[in-house]
């Protein structure tokens, strides 16, 4: 049941803006998905599905034929459930 797992240019510009060991952790969690995500994974509203690492979030949408995890949006706790 291997995901792959794609990162949005949005998302991938705030991971590049972090510091490299922010960065790092939240790359490692988005590779521990993979094997099992649902595991990690919780549902958020409509389609979407968040995932927590420390004080951050991904929010992410999945396409369950193709088997691919959608990172749509990575940022702090206290800022992402306001878009």
């Amino acid at each position: 049941m291997n995901y792959s797992v794609q990162v949005d240019k949005k998302a991938q510009g705030f991971l590049d803006k972090l510091p490299q060991d922010i960065a790092l952790r939240i790359v490692n969690k988005l590779e521990q998905i993979k094997e099992n995500p649902f595991h990690f994974l919780e549902h958020y509203e409509g389609e979407y599905y968040k995932l927590r690492i420390g004080d951050y979030r991904a929010l992410m949408d999945i396409d369950f034929q193709r088997k691919i995890i959608w990172v749509r949006v990575i940022d702090k706790r206290g800022r992402i459930y306001k878009r």
